[in-house]
């Protein structure tokens, strides 16, 4: 496949789409009907109130956005039984997986993170009212469950990029929330949601607003309460993992003199033929359990009729129990100790099969401490922002805005399950104790006590510092041009962001049983930024054209660790009348490095730990020299084994490290973005709107990480060349297993998505109809292309429709489908509604090469309502899943499946008390 091929012609198509066919609001619009959005324009009526809208810091009369925005209302928060904002982002067709509450294994915590078109985490920005939300951890991810869901007015979701107006990060899109600060009264809520087969999550918030001092300030307090249950594999079926096994629990011994073999039963009987391993993993947990505290306040206060003060304070305690990175597997051990004589625990059953010299056997120990507990980071993070400002007006036309905001998160993440290999005093710390405490046979409470260390593990600290200040309007004051004056907005912007890991000195040099060496960083970065947007009305009211709006932006971005780089936009906006609207956007974006693409330094995991952890499995697919899929000539010249003669997925045959970490050569990645659309909102028909968005994401220098699997791939199968350089990052030992694998972050090759996005909504109100009508709602997202390059020198592949980490942007979104939809069908009356939605996940292939594995469309049905029982009290509800569905059996996935896309818990029951005074 040629990239050159899909950008052939792209000069004519970028010109076409600016000047023809462009972008248009998606789905659910915002406030205001599909036709007075259709007829907005720059100028716009005078007697319209200015609204600024995701994607422009430009004023305008109407939410006319010139891309795609997908909205979520207040709405469809409550028929979710919504808790936090993750359990109805997911519903939306532009998000790929992210990170979740299933995310077993991340470093995330109990976070949820966005990734907007599989992207990639770290390619969507999020704001809170147009402003970056403070990120946590050393990427530039932020939890979104964080911001608390009883607050928001809505939720926009724009495709195309932002960077000129926003600012680096915003490659995929923007997601920007906005809170519901003008509220006023009392609200409270208690909400459940509760499965069938466990994994319950309840909570409640309560919200307060008011004006104050004669109605020149007003103030709104927000908390919510959120606690969610954990579910571990046991608890569903088909997650049931009879091959994920770990060293017996019981233990096998080895006498060194003679050879002789005993051990225990998982039961505790003592045998000579020994099991060699357990399965413990239905105790694993496949849903993270959480407790999470969101308190927020908005006030603004006229301070005189040109100047308002105002501020937002933000703060969220959040605590959540997760296996980690190195996965739950207990530690085990595998080494020959001296078991004395005199040993009190010796039975005559185990003394008959030793071998005492000199009053002592030396005996080899293969046994899991599961007596220690799973591998669990007992995180506690903290995260707040604070936000202060003025604003006012130069003239009626001409507003300025200035504003301060800080933010940090910090987390502690005690590490429990775990133990320290020596002592401070340099003595093997089982080797100590294996005369001391019960080493034979399973559940030994001794061990634990003597083993057991609370290892105080990634403290982590992002601090986060803003200072814009902006200038808005139009020229109206000065003068107009015969379609209208023009629309403007120019600032600057400061932001200094810093991070900073301290790890355990146990982490640092690799004394544990399980966690491999943990590396810690402290660095910073701030950058210094212009921007400027213009938007210029053309021609209104003339034949064929009722508005015809240009427009640009351009941000110049100063980094003191990146140098200079310079982002812009150019757009048009075409009303042809009040029916038809066609708008178009092309712009140049880039993402700087985070934290831990640049500053981190190598951290390090067992290399089997691609087999033996769940979430890692997927970056590993065996050798293909052992599995008869390689190139054989390609296999002879790197000395690999034969095929057949040993098993490719035996932990052992990943004999050394697993290496990841930053790069600090590694420079910013830089793309472009097209977007360009219709919409259209027929007057024979109202209540109608259709709008169908072609988008190109296509990024250049992407950062990123090439997992062992596409490695290996690359170099024994679709590219199997001397010099292949992905050769070199699977390293194989001189018995031809494979030894080392490096996996540090540099700039790879290319990414390039295209797609389109379809919306439709129709009312259907009729008097054989009782209540105000039926609602019909479709959104979808349909992948023409998604072409991943990991190297320059390497083939580029076509992902679109595929899963496995082949085709992963960034090894956590591991399905790629090139279909997805949201629809339903609501029935509107006079104290409530009902809905009926359905959300489809379309096939996907294996994107392994050689593979034909097919995981089927997935179809999950919700049905959902609320009733005003009375003035006061409102009651909503649903069952979610209501069929039942599970999720795809995934050979060799996270517990046989992608939680991180596909849905977990089975039928859930939701509901929702809600008061308002």
């Amino acid at each position: 496949m040629k990239l050159g091929g899909l950008r052939a012609g792209v000069a004519g198509k970028a010109l076409a789409m600016i000047l023809g066919c462009a972008a248009a609001p998606a789905w659910a619009q915002a406030p205001g009907n599909a036709s007075d959005q259709a007829a907005g324009s720059a100028a716009g009526d005078a007697a319209a109130p200015d609204v600024v809208v995701t994607g422009s810091r430009i004023p305008r009369t109407g939410l006319t956005s010139t891309s795609a925005i997908a909205s979520t209302t207040q709405e469809d928060i409550k028929l979710q039984s919504a808790l936090t904002v993750e359990d109805f982002s997911i519903r939306l067709p532009q998000l790929a997986g992210g990170v979740r509450q299933a995310s077993q294994g991340s470093d995330a915590f109990g976070a949820q993170v966005l990734d907007l078109r599989n992207f990639g985490q770290s390619r969507s920005l999020v704001l809170i009212d147009g402003s970056r939300a403070v990120p946590f951890s050393f990427r530039n991810s932020v939890d979104i469950n964080a911001i608390p869901a009883s607050l928001l007015k809505r939720v926009d979701v724009l495709t195309g990029g932002a960077a000129a107006v926003y600012g680096a990060d915003a490659v995929a899109g923007v997601v920007n929330f906005i809170l519901n600060d003008d509220f006023k009264g009392l609200t409270a809520s208690v909400t459940g949601r509760f499965s069938e087969r466990g994994g319950q999550q309840y909570g409640g918030s309560v919200m307060f607003g008011t004006d104050f001092a004669d109605k020149r300030g007003h103030l709104v307090i927000a908390a919510d309460y959120t606690k969610r249950e954990q579910v571990r594999v046991a608890d569903r079926d088909w997650a049931t993992t009879p091959n994920l096994t770990i060293p017996s629990i019981g233990g096998v011994f080895t006498d060194i003199a003679s050879g002789r073999r005993f051990g225990f039963t998982d039961a505790g009987q003592f045998t000579t033929t020994p099991a060699a391993t357990s399965n413990i993993s239905g105790t694993y947990p496949i849903i993270v359990p959480l407790e999470r505290y969101n308190f927020a306040a908005i006030a603004r206060y006229e301070i005189t009729p040109a100047i308002e003060i105002y501020g937002r304070a933000m703060y969220t305690n959040v605590r959540s129990q997760e296996s980690g990175t190195p996965g739950p597997n207990p530690p085990a051990i595998n080494q020959t100790v001296s078991i004395a004589q005199n040993n009190a625990f010796l039975t005559d059953q185990i003394r008959g099969q030793l071998t005492f010299v000199n009053g002592a056997a030396q005996v080899g120990v293969v046994r899991s401490l599961a007596e220690l507990g799973l591998i669990t980071y007992n995180t506690e993070r903290n995260t707040a922002q604070f936000q202060l400002g003025l604003r006012g007006g130069v003239t009626d036309n001409i507003k300025w805005n200035v504003y301060g905001q800080y933010g940090r998160s910090t987390e502690l993440s005690p590490i429990t399950g775990d133990g320290l290999v020596t002592s401070p005093a340099g003595l093997n710390n089982f080797a100590s104790v294996v005369n001391r405490v019960n080493i034979f046979g399973p559940n030994q409470p001794g061990l634990a006590a003597a083993l057991g260390t609370t290892i105080n593990g990634f403290n982590r600290q992002r601090d986060q510092l803003v200072v814009l200040g902006t200038v808005s309007g139009t020229t109206a004051d000065f003068f107009s041009l015969p379609a209208g004056p023009i629309g403007f907005a120019a600032g600057v912007e400061y932001r200094r962001e810093t991070g900073r890991i301290i790890q355990d000195t146990a982490l640092l040099t690799g004394n544990t049983f399980r966690q491999g060496t943990q590396a810690g960083f402290d660095s910073s970065f701030d950058v210094r930024e212009f921007y400027g947007e213009l938007l210029i009305p053309v021609i209104h009211d003339t034949f064929l054209i009722k508005q015809l709006d240009i427009g640009g932006a351009y941000r110049t971005s100063s980094y003191d660790r990146f140098g200079t780089r310079d982002t812009w936009k150019a757009e048009a906006n075409w009303a042809v009348n009040s029916d038809l609207r066609m708008r178009g956007t092309i712009q140049r974006v880039i993402r700087t490095p985070n934290f831990g693409e640049f500053a981190a330094a190598t951290s390090s995991l067992p290399f089997s730990s691609l087999i033996t952890v769940p979430r890692l499995t997927p970056r590993y697919g065996g050798d293909p020299c052992v599995l008869g899929t390689g190139n054989a000539d390609q296999c002879r010249r790197f000395n690999a084994p034969a095929v057949g003669s040993a098993n490719s997925f035996d932990p052992a045959y990943l004999q050394g490290g697993y290496f990841f970490g930053g790069n600090p050569n590694i420079q910013p990645e830089y793309g472009m973005t097209y977007t360009g659309g219709v919409v259209f909102t027929p007057r024979f028909l109202p209540r109608l709107s259709i709008t169908v968005d072609f988008y190109e994401l296509d990024l250049r220098g992407a950062i990123g990480v090439i997992q062992p699997i596409n490695s290996i791939t690359s170099c024994y199968i679709t590219d199997p060349r001397p010099d292949n350089p992905l050769c070199g990052l699977v390293t194989r030992a001189a018995n031809g297993r494979f030894q080392d694998a490096f996996v540090n972050n540099q700039n790879l090759g290319r990414i390039d998505q295209q797609g389109i996005d379809i919306a439709a909504n129709y009312t259907l109100q009729a008097p054989w109809l009782p209540g105000r009508g039926l609602r019909f709602s479709y959104q979808a997202n349909i992948v023409t292309s998604y072409v991943i390059q990991s190297n320059p020198t390497v083939a580029p592949i076509q992902c679109k429709g595929t899963y496995g980490a082949t085709c992963s942007s960034d090894a956590t979104t591991l399905v790629q489908p090139d279909y997805r939809h949201d629809a339903s069908v609501t029935w509107d009356f006079a104290k409530g509604q009902v809905q009926f939605n359905w959300q489809r996940i379309g096939e996907v292939r294996n994107s392994a090469p050689n593979q034909i594995g097919i995981l089927p469309a997935q179809d999950i049905f919700d049905l959902s309502g609320s009733y005003k029982l009375t003035n006061w009290l409102t009651m909503s509800g649903g069952i979610y899943n209501l069929f039942d569905k599970s999720p795809p059996f995934v050979a060799g996935g996270v517990f046989n499946t992608f939680p991180d896309t596909y849905e977990v818990l089975g039928r859930t029951y939701g509901l929702s008390l809600t008061t308002r005074f």
